[in-house]
C-alpha cells in the first residue's frame, strides 16, 4: 500500500472534513499517480470529494463503520478484516497500485502495512486543523528517498517528498 497525502509543518492534512489547501499541480500528480489504480478512504474523505463522487478511473473503496452506508461507483466495507481479501480479490488478475487516500483516522490504522508514500509538504502552519497524519520524519522505519525542487502556488511554498519503509 501507499501512502498518498498533502500535509503542512505539523504533517496536519484538514479541517472540518476538507482540506487545508488545493494546489491544483498536486491534484495533477494526485491524479497521474492514482489513476488506473485503487484507493482506499474513510467516509468523511469519500464525502468531502467533489460532488461526493467516486473518483474516475480507479477503483474507490470507502471503508466505514455504518453498515447502511452506500454510494454511487464504490465499494463499501464496514472493517479493514474485509480490506484485505478484497484487496486480493481485486490485484488477482490485474497487480494495481493500492493507495490511501483520506482521512487521517484511516492512515493511522493502515500505515503499517504501507511500504510507500508519497507526501506533499507545504511550507506553513495551518492554525485552524483537526485531521493529521502520522509525521514519517520522525519515524525510524521510513526514509526519505526523493525530493523535488520547491514550487509555489499563490502564497504556498511546497516540494514533494517521497518515502519509503526500510523497517
Amino acid at each position: 500500500m501507499i501512502l498518498i497525502f498533502a500535509v503542512d509543518n505539523n504533517w496536519n492534512i484538514g479541517y472540518d472534513g476538507d482540506m487545508l489547501f488545493k494546489i491544483s499541480e498536486d491534484l495533477k500528480r494526485f491524479r497521474r499517480l492514482t489513476e488506473g489504480n485503487i484507493i482506499i478512504m474513510g467516509r468523511k474523505t469519500f464525502e468531502s470529494l467533489p460532488d461526493k463522487r467516486a473518483l474516475p478511473n480507479r477503483i474507490n473503496i470507502v471503508i466505514t463503520r455504518d453498515k447502511e452506508y452506500s454510494a454511487s461507483d464504490v465499494i463499501v466495507i464496514n472493517s479493514l478484516e474485509e480490506l484485505f481479501p478484497l484487496l486480493e480479490k481485486l490485484n488477482h488478475d490485474n497487480e494495481m497500485n493500492n493507495f490511501v487516500i483520506g482521512g487521517g483516522n484511516i492512515a493511522q490504522q493502515l500505515i503499517s502495512y504501507c511500504h510507500k508514500a508519497y507526501i506533499t509538504k507545504v511550507f506553513k502552519t495551518f492554525e485552524v486543523a483537526d485531521t493529521l497524519i502520522p509525521n514519517l520524519d520522525l519515524d525510524d522505519d521510513w526514509k526519505i528517498v526523493n525530493e523535488s525542487e520547491v514550487y509555489s502556488q499563490d502564497d504556498l511554498f511546497y516540494k514533494y517528498v517521497d518515502y519509503i519503509r526500510i523497517k
